[in-house]
């Protein structure tokens, strides 16, 4: 991509953004964990919506493997909608790699 074009556009670029940013509040994700006895949803702006946690593993005895199945389900939780926000954005970014920053 050519810089000088990336710079005549930007009014476009803010545009997109925008609309971008209000996607992503609508985009969701879940993530699991221990067999979905944990699961997790979060949305494109990486808030947690929602939790659920199965019954049978809330266990004041062993609360240690409920935090590591939380932990667990939100990490993965935040792979999906990092997939998620990469593919919606490829398209706005003509083919740009954002894992160079990190993204």
């Amino acid at each position: 991509m050519n810089p000088f074009e990336f710079l005549k556009n930007t009014s476009a670029i803010k545009e997109q953004s925008e609309k971008l940013k209000a996607e992503l509040g609508e985009l969701t994700a879940e993530g699991s964990s221990g067999g979905r006895m944990v699961t997790i949803k979060l949305n494109g702006h990486f808030e947690m919506l929602e939790i659920k946690l199965d019954p049978i593993c809330v266990d004041n005895r062993d609360v240690q493997m409920l935090e590591d199945l939380i932990v667990a389900a939100h990490n993965n939780a935040m792979e999906n909608i990092q997939a998620k926000i990469k593919e919606k954005t490829a398209s706005l970014l003509g083919g740009m790699d954002l894992s160079q920053f990190g993204l």
